[in-house]
């Protein structure tokens, strides 16, 4: 998948637990933990409005895009 979630990253850097966040946000631990391993399919900007409000970042240090030839080591060299 080309675009990973770092929601982990930024949550061990603010000391913050799933279900701490979950109730900042107002989600449900389920949902949060969907898009935390990367099984989400889609995120609403104001979900990641929220993240980032909760966890005092931007965007780009929660999503990041990664070419998928780099994931199997077929890119350029």
């Amino acid at each position: 998948m080309p675009i990973v979630v770092n929601l982990d990253v930024m949550m061990a850097k603010r000391k913050m637990s799933l279900s701490e966040l979950a109730g900042r946000v107002d989600l449900t631990l389920a949902n949060l933990s969907i898009l935390k391993n990367n099984h989400a399919k889609a995120v609403r900007f104001t979900t990641l409005e929220a993240i980032c409000r909760a966890l005092d970042c931007q965007p780009g240090d929660i999503l990041e895009y990664v070419s998928e030839q780099g994931q199997d080591g077929e890119g350029e060299p």
